[in-house]
């Protein structure tokens, strides 16, 4: 990632990271637009139990990243044996680290019925992001992790996302409303992800 004077202007390669100013001090924030894009947000997915919809989010994000999908499983799965993706409110959040990737990838899924995932609150989930990260730089997973959490967590976005009639609504609850800029509307996302 390229280092950049705090400005307010998107400062990194492929990976929409900025510099924004929060009570007089500099901050780094990543675009969710950079992470997720439409194609990537399921309404209405069904899975009977936790390991079954880890299993299904898994396989479809290691086609599109192009990783063994028996390797992203048992890299999500080694991380919920360490403790619970389940942040509370219904979500859930399981991620991983990859070497191949060179930036991040997640898929976001409303499902049909809660699955039980053992949750910091003990309410089931009925919002999974899948998020796939590049084993290095750290500041990035971070990064990554922060913005996708920051989404999650707010009420509103939530309320948003559960009420959205398809998956277009469900990625613009989330996301927000797409600025008219050239940095914006020219591609959703444009990420390059490394085999």
């Amino acid at each position: 990632m390229e280092t950049c004077e705090p400005s307010p202007k998107v400062c990194s390669g492929s990976e929409r990271i900025q510099w924004l100013r929060f009570g007089g001090r500099w901050r780094l924030e990543m675009d969710l637009r950079s992470i997720l894009s439409p194609e990537d947000v399921l309404t209405e997915f069904t899975a009977a139990e936790k390991t079954e919809l880890l299993r299904e989010l898994s396989g479809r994000a290691a086609l599109t990243v192009a990783v063994d999908p028996q390797l992203v499983l048992s890299e999500i799965l080694r991380h919920e044996e360490l403790g619970s993706s389940g942040v509370g409110n219904g979500v859930a959040m399981p991620h991983a680290r990859f070497r191949s990737l060179v930036s991040p990838y997640g898929v976001l899924a409303r499902l049909k019925q809660p699955v039980e995932f053992a949750a910091i609150d003990g309410i089931p989930v009925d919002i999974v992001f899948l998020l796939l990260l590049p084993e290095l730089p750290a500041v990035g997973q971070l990064q990554a992790l922060a913005c996708v959490a920051r989404q999650l967590r707010n009420p509103e976005i939530l309320l948003s996302f559960r009420k959205a009639p398809d998956a277009v609504q469900a990625y613009r609850a989330v996301i927000g409303p797409v600025e008219e800029s050239p940095s914006c509307d020219a591609e959703i996302r444009n990420r390059t992800i490394g085999r």
